[in-house]
């Protein structure tokens, strides 16, 4: 292996199952050429079942390919016929069924056919590696290893990555560049022990949250509104999780510890509750059956009540004086009033945590190299905000250690082993070369490893160089880079070594973020990006606007009234993830309506200034794409309204796969106005076959009109949004890194601003007619009220380019009075109007 390098042109995933398809599915999302094998099928068609598999990848939600199109990419295969294709795999992964038995006997079958040096990896969610690599060839061995997704791979960040004893160093690194660069994940290293680092502790944390919930007589959806965001987890929070996941899934999971770890302190709690397995039996396994801990019923979401066995509306709640004390901002306040407190809420909460911070501390050493793995691996695979460490650590390491011992002398915890010394000891401080001002396992030297005793450094691994602001852990404050010019609404900023040096800095590429909510855009931050233009082409190669956190913009500028939005952090668990997906739309209509910030302009009957205000935003724009020095947009998560057009206007764009980019601006009864209608019209002018711009331009009219935003990268480049030259990068810890690399490209290249686009072709007024013909006949079907047709016909005659001759050609500016104009008339009439306030007041559009 360390000979060869490793290079991943095909790829092939044995089995076709839930997880085999969905691995098979983001590989194609990487361009990685792949098969998928499955068994043969009884029918004609051998591949049957692997066609099959592939067909309901496009049916599911969320998407596990970033465009449908794609799954026509995976090639079915079967290990009756099609075992030779193997042998041009650089990666075969296995994602069969968690029996030992069957992965033994695939494992005989394939070895044969393996490449020269294919690498061989079981995606097992928890059995031994070493004791699958049994049934693996002796003199195959060094290539053989786990590689853990968590489902759904796409959007989850996590793979465990598991070495057997034989497992080659070199192979390990290899793989672990590929996971993260060109599959976008947060990679841990995991010992061989059973269910491995996420698994082990979160099903824990599950069983745990289980026996006290049944212990201080607690409903499911009580314990449900209790573990969910209260305490910074998902909205699943434990048994809407357990439904996502597979009830079968869970159970197999928790039978597997129960089988392995038979001297765990904690065994005997390792067990199916009779109601689980009851429900297993009657086939109701969570969401995949529609049936689980949870039913929908209609529109009624009904609950498992345990006493009665029967489902019944569900309306848990946590108590209101638990849900303030959960507000206190200090950790250790919180903790401290929890244990404190007698109501059964409060005692549930304080057990669950004693408990999970116990089970962690005496098992650290067993299955992880170090703390920062343990918690990196729970908050990537189990979506916490916080891993169990820095939970415990920020509410005072000693103090909360020491409750913890009380309680094991009292009997209160699940176990009575004591808590290991060094526990104590990161306590009181490690040595005098630690330090003493800060207590716990995570450290400016780096996180706590028993087995050495030391503070371990993250990987230094060349692949980590690419990602210039990794994943934060608690404490830890981020530099980014010096200051160039700093205002109440952006920062302009470089990554030179040595701060003072206002010439190139390190690599002459300077960085624009916005500071306001949701980065959202508003005349000041206008102000901002026209200022970090000028001092750019003065004094800098190129510029990138990057944000430090996601969203990349939210749009124009939000009311005060959006402080109660949540900033839109990157998806993470299933459940939140599917829920966001599933509402994008009516999401994306919300934010529009919220962040125009004209409630006060308008009462006040004030449509010159919005005019001035948009002016400004297409002024802004256009600077953007005419600079003198190269402008990239990075982009991660949320790109609305004005936020897509500032993408649609840099000379670049890089975007995370998981980025949410389109024009909303017609779900509150208005048109984009920020250049992003002339943009798709100069698009589809210079894109036209035949010189005709309106069978590109009638797609374009589409996606704004229905507000229609991308739901990953790659489908931006399908509706306009961004380009076919724009770069897709798979880890959002990466963005910042590409972006700056071709920033850099385009300046190398001798970089000249285009040429002011005047000979823009227009649709004119036969394309108008084509689109208020679709129109009519959607009005008079009652599918769009009068308003909609209204506000379609207006946006038809801007992206049309109004009454003109077709073909009449235009410049710019012609397109960007069209837009203005249209705005203000929208915004002047009163059903528009009424559609924004509603939404400002009830967060939900108004069909007028």
């Amino acid at each position: 292996m360390n000979n060869h390098k490793f290079i991943v042109r095909k790829a092939a995933v044995l089995g076709a199952g839930v997880m085999g398809a969905q691995i098979a599915a983001h590989l194609i999302n990487a361009n990685v050429e792949t098969l998928l094998f499955e068994l043969p099928a009884e029918q004609d068609n051998p591949n049957a079942n692997v066609i099959k598999a592939v067909e309901n990848l496009k049916k599911q939600d969320p998407a596990p390919l970033s465009i449908s199109a794609k799954a026509a990419f995976i090639q079915p295969s079967n290990y009756g016929q099609n075992l030779e294709l193997l042998r041009d795999c650089d990666i075969v992964i296995e994602a069969i069924a968690e029996r030992m038995d069957w992965k033994s006997e695939l494992y005989k079958k394939v070895a044969p056919y393996l490449g020269e040096h294919s690498v061989f990896a079981s995606n097992t969610s928890g059995l031994s590696i070493n004791q699958l690599a049994k049934a693996f060839p002796e003199n195959l061995r060094h290539r053989f290893c786990g590689i853990h997704f968590f489902n759904p791979p796409r959007y989850m960040h996590l793979a465990e990555l598991i070495p057997c004893t034989e497992s080659d160093a070199a192979m390990l690194d290899d793989l672990e560049a590929f996971l993260v660069t060109y599959l976008g994940k947060g990679v841990i290293r995991a010992k061989d022990t059973p269910n491995f680092i996420a698994n082990r502790i979160g099903v824990f944390s599950m069983l745990a949250t289980m026996h006290h919930a049944r212990e201080f007589g607690l409903a499911f959806d009580v314990v449900d509104a209790l573990t969910g965001p209260l305490i910074g987890r998902p909205k699943s929070a434990t048994f809407r999780t357990a439904d996502v996941v597979g009830l079968d899934i869970l159970a197999h999971v928790i039978d597997t510890m129960r089988d392995t770890l038979p001297h765990d302190p904690w065994h005997r709690y390792f067990a199916v509750p009779v109601w689980l397995q009851g429900l297993i039996e009657t086939g109701a396994l969570g969401q995949k059956t529609r049936r689980g801990i949870y039913q929908k019923k209609g529109k009624e979401i009904h609950v498992l009540d345990l006493a009665s066995k029967e489902y019944i509306l569900s309306g848990g709640t946590a108590d209101d004086d638990i849900r303030e004390l959960l507000k206190y901002k200090n950790p250790a306040d919180k903790l401290a009033a929890l244990r404190l407190n007698p109501h059964p809420q409060a005692q549930f909460l304080w057990a669950i945590f004693r408990d999970l911070f116990h089970y962690c501390a005496i098992h650290l050493d067993a299955i992880a190299d170090n703390a920062r793995d343990l918690d990196f691996a729970i908050r990537w695979g189990f979506g916490w905000n916080l891993g169990p460490f820095e939970i415990w650590q920020a509410a005072g390491w000693g103090e909360v250690a020491e409750w913890i011992n009380e309680d094991i002398a009292a009997g209160k915890s699940m176990s009575d082993i004591p808590l290991p010394r060094w526990v104590r000891d990161l306590g009181q401080g490690l040595s005098q070369a630690a330090n003493q001002d800060i207590q716990g396992v995570h450290r400016a030297q780096g996180s706590y490893a028993p087995s050495t005793n030391t503070f371990r450094p993250r990987s230094a691994l060349p692949v980590y160089r690419r990602q210039l602001f990794p994943e934060r852990l608690l404490n830890e404050e981020p530099h980014y880079g010096h200051t160039i010019f700093e205002t109440d609404a952006v920062r302009m900023w470089h990554t030179a070594a040595e701060p003072g040096d206002n010439g190139a800095g390190d690599d002459g590429v300077a960085i624009l973020s916005f500071k306001s909510k949701m980065h959202t855009i508003g005349s000041d931050v206008l102000d901002g990006v026209q200022q970090a233009i000028e001092e750019a082409e003065r004094n800098w190669r190129a510029l990138v606007i990057w944000q430090t956190e996601p969203p990349f913009s939210a749009g124009a500028n939000l009311q005060k009234a959006t402080e109660r939005l949540k900033s839109g952090e990157p998806p993470s668990a299933l459940s939140v993830l599917a829920k966001k997906l599933r509402k994008t739309a009516q999401s994306a209509v919300l934010k529009a309506a919220r962040s125009l910030n004209l409630a006060d302009a308008l009462m006040a009957g004030k449509l010159a200034e919005v005019e001035a205000m948009v002016a400004q935003f297409q002024q802004t724009s256009q600077d953007l794409r005419y600079s003198m020095i190269p402008t990239v947009a990075a982009v991660d998560g949320l790109a609305l309204g004005g936020g897509c057009e500032f993408v649609m206007h840099c000379d670049r764009a890089v975007a995370t796969l998981e980025s949410y980019i389109g024009l909303v601006e017609t779900g509150v009864g208005l048109v984009p106005a920020g250049s992003g209608c002339k943009e798709l019209a100069l698009r589809a002018s210079q894109d036209a076959k035949d010189g005709d711009p309106f069978p590109l331009l009638k797609n374009y009219f589409q996606s704004v009109a229905t507000a229609q935003l991308a739901k990953s990268g790659e489908q931006a480049k399908e509706l306009g949004y961004l380009r076919r030259a724009d770069t897709i990068v798979m880890n959002r810890f990466e963005l910042l890194h590409v972006a700056k690399a071709q920033a850099l490209a385009l300046a190398e290249a001798g970089y000249r601003p285009p040429l002011k686009a005047r000979n823009i072709n227009v649709a004119g007024s036969t394309g108008i007619a084509n689109i208020k013909g679709m129109l009519v006949n959607m009005r008079e079907g009652n599918f769009i009220s009068e308003h909609d047709y209204l506000i379609g016909s207006k946006l038809a005659h801007v992206m049309c380019g109004g009454e003109l001759t077709p073909g009449s050609v235009v410049d710019e500016n012609w397109f960007l009075e069209l837009e203005r104009t249209a705005f203000i008339e929208l915004l002047a009439t009163e059903k528009t109007q009424a559609r924004v306030a509603h939404t400002l007041k009830t967060g939900k559009p108004l069909r007028n």
